[in-house]
């Protein structure tokens, strides 16, 4: 598993500049507070000891996972001995497990870290920085007591980096970390492991009703059809939902209701063939890689299935490649609804 250890002095940024890499790839974020916070607001002060415990659990749990790595700041003093052991001893732990040992430093002058000592996210996520006056004073004591930059060339890690982000947003520091080091994208399986399907109950109709209508309305507005599922009756919906060899399943993110799926077989004799119809994902959380998700969720609810079939409008590209991606292949004729709108059927077959 593989580490990424960013480094800096305080207000630098390394949180935030951590969640935008975590945004982008498939490191999870360990920022150093996490395990600060707790044990101020339990023991009202700083346990050192304890807090190197529980940070040495997360990361031995951590490194059982399936994630590409993790992603851990920390506010290093370098003139001093133990604290060089103890970055040490990370970099050897993650390169023993088989992984690698990235090390990035973020530089900023102290006029623009106590600017950010006082932004809204650092607030939200440390408590210990809301005493802005208090904040602002250990800041600049911690400056004077402590070496908090490192001399050039002092760090010896084979991948380093050094970024002075002064004035450079977070996001655009986490591009150039992720390029710098050629880390891999957020992967597919990541979104898998944060998606899921719940079978809906016959009280939920009404919800699944409500959800299918604002889904399906901009398409409706944008082409005209009166077979749009976003105009058709809720009884239609139920007289599916009742269909013996067909189900409808929530789509969940995070366990969040996202969409929604109905899959299963129009031949109650036919087990070997399932129609995708419909699919749908709420608006505002389109265009996240959630149907992708949740059609190989219904890949596995159904693994007898050797022939998947489902419906999309031709003028739609979005769709349509998000079905190519998931190994659908055009097939049929077109089916011309008016003047804007065709309809093209789908197949996905399983050798």
């Amino acid at each position: 598993m593989d580490l990424i250890l960013i480094l800096g002095a305080g207000a630098v940024g390394k949180m935030t500049v951590g969640q935008e890499l975590a945004r982008i790839t498939d490191f999870r974020l360990f920022h150093n507070h996490m395990m600060i916070e707790p044990v101020l607001e339990l023991f009202g002060n700083f346990q050192g000891s304890l807090i190197s415990r529980l940070r040495d659990e997360i990361f031995s749990e951590f490194m059982k996972t399936e994630y590409q790595g993790l992603i851990f700041t920390y506010m290093m003093a370098f003139d001093i001995p133990s604290e060089w052991e103890y970055i040490n001893s990370l970099a050897e732990r993650f390169e023993k497990s088989g992984g690698s040992f990235f090390c990035v430093e973020l530089v900023a002058d102290q006029e623009e870290r106590l600017r950010r000592n006082r932004t809204e996210n650092r607030l939200k996520n440390k408590t210990s920085k809301r005493d802005t006056e208090l904040s602002d004073s250990r800041l600049k004591m911690e400056d004077e007591q402590y070496r908090l930059v490192s001399f050039e060339g002092e760090i010896p890690f084979e991948h380093y980096l050094r970024i002075d982000n002064t004035n450079i947003e977070a996001s655009d520091a986490a591009k150039m970390i992720k390029e710098y080091f050629r880390l891999p994208d957020r992967s597919a399986r990541e979104l898998l492991r944060r998606v899921s399907l719940q079978e809906v109950k016959e009280e939920e109709i009404p919800e699944l009703y409500r959800m299918q209508v604002e889904s399906f309305m901009p398409l409706y507005e944008k082409y005209h059809d009166e077979g749009s599922p976003a105009i058709e009756s809720m009884e239609r919906v139920r007289r599916r939902y009742a269909v013996e060899n067909r189900k409808y399943y929530f789509i969940l993110q995070d366990g969040a209701r996202v969409g929604a799926i109905n899959i299963g077989h129009n031949d109650p004799n036919e087990k070997t063939v399932s129609f995708i119809s419909p699919l749908f994902i709420l608006p505002r959380f389109q265009n996240r890689g959630i149907g992708y998700a949740a059609i190989q969720k219904a890949f596995e609810l159904l693994p007898e299935v050797t022939c998947w079939k489902l419906e999309t409008i031709l003028q739609e590209p979005a769709n349509c490649h998000l079905y190519e991606k998931c190994g659908f292949v055009r097939v049929g004729e077109e089916k011309v609804v008016n003047e804007a709108m065709t309809l093209i059927d789908y197949e996905r077959i399983r050798k």
